[in-house]
């Protein structure tokens, strides 16, 4: 008994240290690629998109989340010192409540950012799905990540990793009481994303149809925005003036062709509406105003015996 202790502590050692060494590796090889990481917005090369990596705008406790806050003003430094010219936002959009391109894209309107510049990328559920997505939903071969400096650097490791010349802007880092847990869970996913890479091979979750960076795309409703991309309001056609000024014409024509019923009128008749006041003629633009959409012909009176005779002298 006291033997198969002693070789099941001995396992349990060296997988310890197995772990450690994993979590070492893949700690220095991600750690690397922060020198493709910017602090100073002056500094970063220009690229024609940033891609913001998606995170809740609050805590699980309901405070504000500074991880959120300090991303967003990032994003929009970038935008304001002419560094991009299009912002992806990509986050999780598990359900209705919880939609973080939506909330990133309603708080870079807020900042200043024109709605006209922000893309939403609702499948973006890890940072390898925003990374491999930006190229090969939204066509970008190269972009610049923004988010804190040790996310920048595993997801530039992951962009590099398939062929995609990214960099990465550094946001603003929390306190460390507030950050303390997501760096711990940092050193995990990193080596997460090694066993994605280069063990399981995985990709994105969804792909879907490409979404073109830069041109307008056909407004979707609210019902199906799920994973669809949202629109730029297309103007509204010019109203046709053609359709009044042919019913005036038609209305003109018919009035100038004297019907049969009417040419039977009796001249006392004509004498005794002759005696009548006239009533002005109104203005051609105020008849078109009160005609209906859709006008009838209108049928001739045929006057009675009793008023033919009354006219009669």
């Amino acid at each position: 008994m006291k033997k198969f202790a002693k070789i099941l502590l001995a396992c349990l050692v060296l997988l310890l240290a197995l772990i450690a060494m994993l979590l070492g590796y893949s700690e220095w090889i991600v750690s690397d690629a922060r020198h493709y990481t910017y602090d100073r917005v002056d500094k970063v090369p220009y690229n024609r998109v940033a891609v913001v990596l998606g995170t809740s705008k609050y805590l699980s406790g309901g405070g504000p989340n500074h991880y959120f806050k300090y991303r967003i003003k990032a994003a929009a430094e970038l935008y304001n010192n002419a560094k991009v010219d299009f912002i992806i936002v990509s986050g999780d959009n598990a359900t209705v409540q919880y939609n973080e391109p939506r909330q990133m894209r309603r708080a870079l309107i807020k900042a200043g950012i024109p709605a006209s510049a922000i893309y939403m990328d609702f499948a973006g559920f890890r940072t390898l799905d925003s990374v491999v997505r930006a190229k090969e939903v939204f066509g970008q071969e190269r972009f610049t990540v923004v988010s804190q400096g040790f996310h920048n650097e595993r997801a530039i490791f992951i962009a590099r990793h398939f062929g995609i010349d990214a960099v990465g802007f550094n946001a603003e880092d929390p306190s460390a009481y507030q950050g303390i847990r997501t760096r711990v869970r940092e050193v995990f996913a990193r080596l997460m994303g090694l066993l994605d890479l280069y063990v399981l091979d995985k990709g994105p979750k969804f792909l879907g149809a490409p979404v073109p960076i830069g041109l307008p795309v056909p407004c979707q409703s609210l019902s199906t925005i799920g994973s669809l991309q949202p629109c730029l309001k297309q103007p509204k056609p010019a109203v046709d003036e053609a359709k009044p000024a042919a019913v005036s014409a038609s209305v003109a024509t018919e009035s100038a062709t004297p019907s049969a019923a009417t040419e039977q009128v009796t001249p006392a008749l004509s004498a005794a509406a002759a005696t009548e006041p006239v009533t002005p003629a109104k203005p051609a633009a105020q008849t078109t105003a009160e005609m209906p959409s859709a006008a009838l012909p209108t049928l001739p009176m045929i006057p009675s015996a009793a008023s033919v005779s009354t006219a009669t002298p």
